[in-house]
């Protein structure tokens, strides 16, 4: 019998893993919008959702500040409200938009639902400041 690989640690360089099946979570659809999914693994450098809303469900405009955004539409169809206008752009399964930091938007999930995977840099942790005087200076 030979013997077991060493368990991995801290040490042990990164390795290629399946972290979602995302067919298996279209299979299993809620009725429900939120994130079916989300990428916790330790050490990474990226945050990423996989997110289902329901059949007329909308996510109002607004903005993303600081990060560049990847949309890929998973399932089902839906509008892309684009900036202050909320000019509609259709999404279908296949498509991968880049929503650029600072641009508003607004997305609005077709008569069957919608499926999508976000993906940016990971946001920093929590960071105690120094609190800032009268004039703004820290």
């Amino acid at each position: 019998m030979s013997p077991e690989p060493p368990l991995a640690d801290e040490a042990s360089p990164p390795v290629p893993t399946l972290v979602c099946d995302t067919a298996a979570l279209i299979d299993a659809l809620p009725d429900t919008a939120g994130v079916l999914w989300k990428l916790a693994e330790s050490g990474r450098q990226l945050d990423a959702n996989v997110v289902h809303q329901p059949a007329g469900r909308r996510v109002e405009t607004h903005r993303e500040p600081d990060l560049d955004v990847l949309l890929l539409v998973v399932s089902g169809d839906g509008i892309l409200g684009v900036g202050d206008e909320d000019t509609p752009r259709r999404l279908d399964s296949g498509m991968l938009m880049w929503l650029p930091h600072t641009s508003a938007r607004s997305i609005t999930a077709g008569p069957g639902g919608l499926t999508y995977l976000t993906v940016h840099r990971r946001r920093p942790g929590m960071q105690i400041r120094p609190a800032a005087t009268r004039d703004g200076a820290a």
